[in-house]
């Protein structure tokens, strides 16, 4: 069972974990972390980029990818390919099981579940 986390304790996990491997969680870095945090769901890349703006003018659609690659790589964050956006993994210190998203075919939100035995099927 998973226990969600507030913002503010995902962010410090986050730090905890990019100071374990030597990794730099710059401010626009941190800025889009956030962003994906207190959202629900999943979200497309240029509508971080419309929040983003809203506290930085300059951000411009390279800041957002080259962050979310960063997430991405750190395990911080899932792309979710069939509807090309992201959603902030709830669990990322423990994270070693294969990624597996429930996605609303109506809504388009999507969750990430845990099962470390689904992919056996």
């Amino acid at each position: 069972m998973l226990i969600a986390m507030s913002t503010e304790q995902l962010l410090c996990q986050a730090q905890q974990v990019c100071q374990k491997k030597g990794a730099r969680l710059t401010k626009a870095r941190e800025q889009v972390f956030l962003l994906l945090a207190k959202h629900k769901g999943a979200i497309g890349a240029y509508d971080l980029l419309d929040k983003l703006k809203k506290s930085d003018s300059s951000a411009k659609p390279a800041t957002i990818y080259r962050a979310l690659d960063f997430l991405s790589k750190q395990g911080f964050v899932h792309k979710i390919e069939s509807i090309n956006a992201f959603v902030i993994c709830h669990h990322f210190g423990d994270c070693n099981h294969p990624v597996q998203l429930l996605i609303c075919d109506q809504c388009g939100r999507g969750e990430e579940i845990q099962s470390n035995n689904v992919d056996l099927a």
